[in-house]
C-alpha cells in the first residue's frame, strides 16, 4: 500500500496514538464479514485505527514480533458486519504491506 505524509490525511477520527512528525499513513476502507472480526497484518511499524460508525474500535488482540519477516505486528478487530475504515499512521517508510483478512 502506498502511504501519503500524515499531516496530509484527513483521518475519520484522530489516531490514537498521535503520528510523529514526518511519518506517513493511509486510510483504506473494508467491507467487515458477517462473523464481525478482521485481523489486520502489517509487514512494518505503524499504527492502526478501525473506525466504524463514526467511532474508533478498541482492539480486541495483538501480536508483533521485530525478528519475524515479512509481518511486523498483526491486530484483531470484533466489529459488526458492514463497511469499516482502516486508519494507518505513524509509519516511518512510504510503503507497506497489509493484510486484512476474517481470522480462521
Amino acid at each position: 500500500m502506498a502511504l501519503a505524509p500524515v499531516d496530509t490525511i484527513s483521518f475519520t477520527v484522530p489516531p490514537e496514538r498521535a503520528p510523529a512528525a514526518g511519518t506517513f499513513g493511509a486510510t483504506a476502507s473494508v467491507a467487515v464479514p458477517p462473523e464481525g472480526e478482521l485481523q489486520i497484518s502489517l509487514s512494518d511499524e505503524a499504527w492502526v485505527d478501525v473506525v466504524q460508525d463514526g467511532k474508533a474500535v478498541k482492539l480486541a488482540g495483538f501480536s508483533g514480533m521485530k525478528t519475524c519477516p515479512g509481518i511486523r505486528k498483526s491486530v484483531r478487530f470484533k466489529l459488526a458486519a458492514g463497511p469499516a475504515t482502516v486508519q494507518l499512521s505513524g509509519a516511518k517508510n512510504e510503503t507497506l504491506k497489509i493484510a486484512v483478512l476474517a481470522p480462521e
